[in-house]
């Protein structure tokens, strides 16, 4: 990771990736106390509560859900459209409006919470900053790649191990991409718990407004920073699209790539409302027993991705499978365990699994993808996430009702051993690659071998500027 560093461009934008980061999660926390506490004294005659069986307090768990799901299914639906209609312009700082625009919405949200509370507003302007949220993370996922290959042929990241060209630009990308996994897992342990007191202290609207300064700065610091792409399979919106699943089409492992981890992750994100059900009720903990197994969760998020930097040569298929695993397994521990100390160890263990899963899974994408059509198949990705976590969360919940919360474990623990199985197979295809490409300096998987002829005819046609 500290390689990465050395390049000031990436530095700028990991830095302005964190700040947004943490600004995120004082808006989401915001947002998520000021829906609650405004829609659970609702009336029971209200529309809300008599969907929610005529109880205040599922009234505001239906807004809440409501909430997550306008912030994180409705955008995926349409982020690949946005990441392709930005690339096609030719304006220089689009990426930069897409904070300001944020910064924007998220201001109006302020006044809304403040002083004239309308869940319908409310939710018609998280889909937006949503929207708007995914693209922006899409495209920086991009940037981070294309400033790490510029890095490497400016001099400013060198290899003295005699790697060839591919090679350095393939490390280059991994080390900027651990470094950013980095910064996303160190926002996943500050955040909430910053966030959280400034809300207690100042308010919901406060903390919106902090997250409006993070835009802010976040535009700043990347108005230098140029997404367009040039021959990218049309000037259309719909040709740039129809030229992104060709190229999934195209590459058969890419294809399973998603579809094994859209089986994983659909597995991972049922975790989270059990959690809070086993802790509370099952361990008999209470709040303070969820946010030190939270916490946990986080500081093993940490841990991984800290691991993930320092095995930047390791097979990206077993680093993608070992992740999965990890977090299969710490919902099996958390299902056997019947003490709050055992549930946290099985945190770490599946904080550890995130952060190295993700990371990887990007790494993998990006590999698989050449550097015209990096933005897209990032939205695309983005996208599955997104739409993961707006099912995976309601799962979680179904599984509880219908079982219990031990149960639910396994289920969705044995779920994510599956989609291992998977994403390990994935990771070690047999491809039509000449194995004496290698110069056995490190090992590769499948995914690394099947780039290995696309990623130098790409390097030529359309490298970057």
């Amino acid at each position: 990771m500290p390689l990465a560093l050395r390049s000031p461009r990436l530095r700028r934008i990991i830095v302005a990736y964190s700040v947004n980061r943490l600004g995120t999660w004082f808006g989401l926390l915001a947002l998520v106390l000021a829906v609650f506490d405004h829609t659970h004294g609702a009336e029971s005659g209200s529309a809300l509560a008599s969907v929610a069986g005529s109880s205040s307090g599922g009234t505001a768990a239906l807004a809440v859900a409501g909430l997550l799901f306008a912030g994180q299914a409705l955008p995926a639906l349409v982020v690949p459209a946005v990441v392709a209609r930005v690339e096609a312009s030719e304006r220089q700082h689009e990426l930069s409006a897409l904070y300001v625009f944020e910064a924007i919405v998220t201001t109006a949200l302020a006044v809304i919470v403040w002083h004239y509370f309308w869940l319908p507003a409310i939710l018609f302007l998280v889909a937006l900053d949503g929207t708007a949220a995914l693209a922006a993370s899409a495209l920086l996922r991009s940037e981070v790649a294309r400033a790490a290959r510029t890095a490497v042929e400016l001099g400013e990241l060198r290899f003295d191990d005699g790697l060839s060209e591919t090679e350095r630009f393939d490390e280059a990308e991994r080390r900027a991409n651990a470094a950013l996994n980095v910064a996303f897992s160190t926002t996943f342990v500050l955040g909430p718990a910053i966030g959280g007191a400034i809300v207690a202290t100042a308010g919901a609207p406060a903390a919106l407004f902090v997250d409006v300064g993070s835009f802010a700065l976040g535009a700043l610091l990347l108005t230098d920073l140029h997404p367009h792409v040039d021959n990218a399979g049309g000037d259309s919106v719909r040709a740039r699209l129809r030229a992104a699943a060709e190229h999934v089409r195209a590459v058969p492992l890419l294809r399973r790539l998603f579809i094994a981890e859209a089986l994983g992750l659909l597995f991972i994100e049922s975790g989270a409302p059990i959690e809070v059900t086993f802790v509370k009720q099952t361990l008999g903990s209470g709040d303070r027993g969820v946010g030190l197994l939270l916490t946990m969760w986080g500081a093993g998020a940490v841990l991984g991705s800290l691991v993930f930097a320092r095995l930047v040569r390791w097979p990206l298929g077993l680093l993608l499978g070992a992740g999965t695993l990890g977090i299969g397994v710490a919902y099996l521990g958390l299902a056997a365990s019947h003490s709050l100390a055992l549930a946290c160890v099985a945190g770490i263990v599946g904080g550890v699994g995130n952060g190295l899963q993700w990371p990887s899974m990007i790494s993998a994408v990006q590999k698989l993808t050449p550097g015209s059509l990096q933005g897209r198949l990032m939205g695309a990705a983005e996208s599955l996430g997104s739409l993961c976590v707006a099912i995976g969360l309601p799962l979680g919940g179904l599984l509880v009702a219908v079982t219990n919360p031990r149960a639910a474990f396994v289920i969705v623990g044995a779920g994510a051993l599956i989609a291992t199985g998977a994403l390990i197979r994935i990771g070690d295809a047999e491809t039509s690659a000449d194995p004496s490409d290698s110069d056995g300096s490190h090992p590769r998987t499948g995914v690394e071998d099947a780039l290995r002829g696309t990623s130098e005819q790409f390097a030529h046609e359309h490298s970057p500027t």
